[in-house]
């Protein structure tokens, strides 16, 4: 069934190169990424909904003692002047500073919260300004440039010690935080869930089921907009392969390693190097050509449906 969605999608990004089905109004040829992601966003809609569950706090629920994570030392900008240190030279990051309460100042409609927060290293207190009252009191609410450690180990707890397959090939260094080329479609175990950084505040630790080769990628916590490095974007319980009863194993293989060959098919190496940037679909009395055209000047070149030439 998946399959034939996305071959659905396929083709009605392919009938936006073509006359706007008989109103007289004239498309071009080259299909863009927002014309390819219209239609996968619609199909990805229908989907199941993410299946990790969110973690949602306020400031009106937190007890003393809750941990934060530093992600960047720009968290310094957030902290309300105070004598004792210097916030330009300040260093948090990697530290965990410590929940001690919270007061407001202003006006009843718009109260500046100023929250407690204590480094566990240095017993230093410091008073983050965390936005309006009205904002801080919602479910969600979170501290930028830090990272909350219940919600880690709220994720830790649903995912550590189990096995899923790894949707994305792009895999970091658990050491250097370097990226490394991995593979997709493959089972893995996860070690550990580890705090992250500002923008995606969950490091999942694995290690590839067939080879020990152990890795990390970065991930969201599900209440984030970028939904493409949430859960479900990135992982599945099910094996992937399944789905594609008809694709041979040597292809398969190529697949899970990012690679296309000559003679694959639209649905193998859309598996394989993802959706292209751009589509461009002209006939000719050998049949019809396609151009594939991805970022950094790659490209796959299809006769009648099956790759001809690529640039990589």
């Amino acid at each position: 069934m998946l399959r034939m969605i996305r071959d659905i999608a396929v083709a009605v990004a392919a009938c936006l190169m073509l006359a706007a089905c008989g109103t007289g109004i004239e498309v071009t040829e080259h299909v863009t990424d927002k014309d390819v992601r219209r239609v996968m966003d619609q199909i990805d809609s229908r989907q199941p909904a993410v299946t990790l569950e969110a973690y949602i706090d306020s400031l009106t629920a937190w007890k003393i003692g809750k941990r934060f994570w530093v992600a960047d030392d720009r968290v310094t900008q957030m902290l309300a002047e105070t004598d004792g240190y210097d916030k330009d030279t300040l260093h948090l990051a990697g530290r965990t500073l410590i929940y001690q309460g919270w007061a407001a100042s202003g006006t009843f409609d718009s109260r500046r919260i100023y929250i407690d927060l204590e480094d566990s290293q240095t017993g230093e207190m410091y008073h983050y300004r965390g936005g309006n009252f009205e904002e801080a009191r919602r479910p969600g609410f979170t501290l930028p440039m830090l990272i909350d450690l219940d919600m880690v180990d709220h994720v830790a707890q649903q995912l550590v010690g189990k096995d899923f397959y790894i949707h994305t090939p792009i895999w970091y260094d658990r050491q250097t935080e370097q990226m490394k080329d991995g593979r997709h479609f493959i089972n893995v175990h996860i070690d550990s869930i580890l705090p992250g950084n500002a923008v995606l505040p969950l490091r999942v630790l694995f290690t590839a089921a067939d080879t020990g080769e152990k890795a990390m990628v970065w991930m969201n916590n599900n209440t984030s907009t970028m939904h493409g490095r949430d859960f479900d974007a990135l992982f599945s319980a099910a094996d992937p392969r399944q789905s594609y009863p008809t694709i041979n194993d040597a292809n398969w293989d190529m697949i899970t390693h990012g690679k296309v060959v000559v003679g694959m098919t639209k649905d193998e190496c859309r598996l394989a190097l993802g959706n292209p940037k751009s589509i461009s679909e002209r006939p000719d009395q050998a049949g019809m050509r396609e151009y594939w055209y991805y970022d950094g000047g790659a490209y796959l070149y299809f006769v009648d449906g099956l790759l001809s030439q690529f640039r990589k």
